[in-house]
């Protein structure tokens, strides 16, 4: 009888992984909640209607041939029993394993103010992105029809919570949509009227990024007029706004971007976790005592060899993935290991709207439109299929020529409602 290989989560990590499996002697069954893998370096531009869903996502068994040694189920993890060696599901029941990978990613942190997320949106799943979009268009719409000058300035505002890469990304975006591509569709929305705020608690953006780099990104966003707040901690969201120390900045929309926490895997399998709730492994990925299991990408607490851990990153889960697909192959072969999983690290980068970047490849910075043409390629290489690099090519180009979205519409036929109580009074 084949060996069982049970990889929870189809993200970059697991698809990965289970890529390195094909072929293999073993039985693989892929484990996700969602029918798609999701590109989720470019789901903040669904967010901003520069892209549609499926420029981004493809559905998961449609990367593997029917006669791969992978099956596919989207369902989802309950538990997982280690002893018995069994994945419990919602729906298929008890799946027996001889090994397993846990590729489950990463939630959002509001760093114990759990009911800021009732106001505050994040970029994670398809949903979050078409709810943002939805919301984003909405407050326009509702703004063009909008008496009250104080209502309009609060469905006109925008805060993004966060100078990351992603925050500064989406903050950058969502202001060339609202300055650019939307303001031109009005006629009672005036240009000033826009405002775009990025919040962030450190004493700089990017700060993975060499301070140069950083005020050319912090240059760049406020050319496209969104206003940084630096060394600004939030100490409230709700249905008015965001609160900074004791100042209310009125706000229809709020976007979360600040920190990231893993998903409870640890808790399944009885494992050490770091501060961040991932699963702290061995220097070949697995589970310390647990030789069978493995975590890689957000999931996992990996110290790479200057001590410290490696970054929630997109190249980490791919690199991981592949690592853990050899070294299982190894094992069944009985041919020798690989040595300790090794991170390349080919650098970062960053878009801060139309033509503008930064990148760091280490000896090598770039920044302004070489860096934004560098990100745009690297982007496209990345993306699953030749139809994805393709729709993803055409609107990238339209939306550059043309300074305007292809993916603006409204389909529901009821809209967020963003009035706050007091509001709602003054209308009653």
């Amino acid at each position: 009888m084949q060996k069982r290989v049970v990889i929870v989560g189809a993200g970059f990590g697991g698809l990965a992984a289970a890529k390195g499996l094909v072929g293999a002697p073993v039985d693989v069954t892929l484990i996700d909640r969602t029918n798609h893998h999701l590109f989720q370096p470019l789901l903040y531009q669904v967010a901003t209607a520069a892209l549609n869903p499926s420029d981004i996502a493809a559905a998961t068994r449609s990367l593997f041939a029917p006669r791969d040694n992978v099956r596919v189920l989207m369902d989802e993890v309950q538990a997982i029993d280690s002893a018995a060696q069994k994945v419990k599901t919602s729906e298929s029941g008890e799946l027996p394993f001889d090994y397993l990978i846990l590729a489950t990613g990463a939630d959002y942190s509001f760093f114990g103010n759990d009911q800021w997320a009732e106001h505050a949106a994040v970029v994670k799943t398809m949903e979050d992105a078409l709810s943002i979009r939805e919301r984003l268009l909405a407050a326009f719409e509702q703004a063009e029809k909008e008496p009250d000058p104080a209502e309009r300035a609060r469905l006109l505002t925008c805060v993004v919570v966060g100078g990351g890469p992603t925050g500064v990304e989406m903050a950058g975006a969502i202001a060339e949509l609202g300055r650019t591509s939307l303001v031109a569709d009005y006629r009672y929305i005036k240009l000033d009227e826009i405002r775009i705020v990025l919040v962030e608690a450190g004493p700089r953006i990017l700060t993975a990024f060499e301070p140069g780099q950083s005020e050319q990104a912090l240059k760049a966003l406020g050319n496209l007029g969104v206003e940084v707040q630096l060394a600004a901690s939030v100490s409230n969201i709700d249905d008015r706004g965001v609160t900074i120390g004791d100042r209310l900045i009125p706000a229809a929309n709020v976007i979360w971007s600040a920190g990231t926490k893993a998903r409870p895997s640890a808790a399944w399998i009885d494992a050490a976790a770091a501060r961040n709730g991932s699963i702290i492994v061995e220097p070949d990925c697995s589970v310390p005592g647990q030789p069978t299991i493995f975590a890689i990408g957000d999931g996992a607490s990996y110290q790479d060899t200057d001590g410290k851990a490696l970054p929630g990153l997109a190249p980490v889960a791919k690199q991981q993935g592949r690592y853990v697909a050899k070294l299982i192959r190894a094992r069944l072969a009985g041919a020798p290991l690989p040595g300790p999983f090794k991170y390349r690290n080919w650098g970062m980068m960053a878009v801060v709207g139309r033509s503008k970047a930064v990148a760091d490849f280490g000896s090598i910075k770039l920044s302004g439109f070489v860096a934004w043409l560098t990100w745009s390629l690297v982007h496209l290489m990345l993306l699953i299929d030749f139809r994805s690099r393709s729709s993803v090519y055409l609107a990238w180009s339209y939306a550059w020529f043309t300074r305007d979205r292809i993916a603006r519409l409204l389909t529901r036929k009821s809209v967020p409602n963003f009035q706050t109580p007091s509001a709602q009074e003054k209308r009653i």
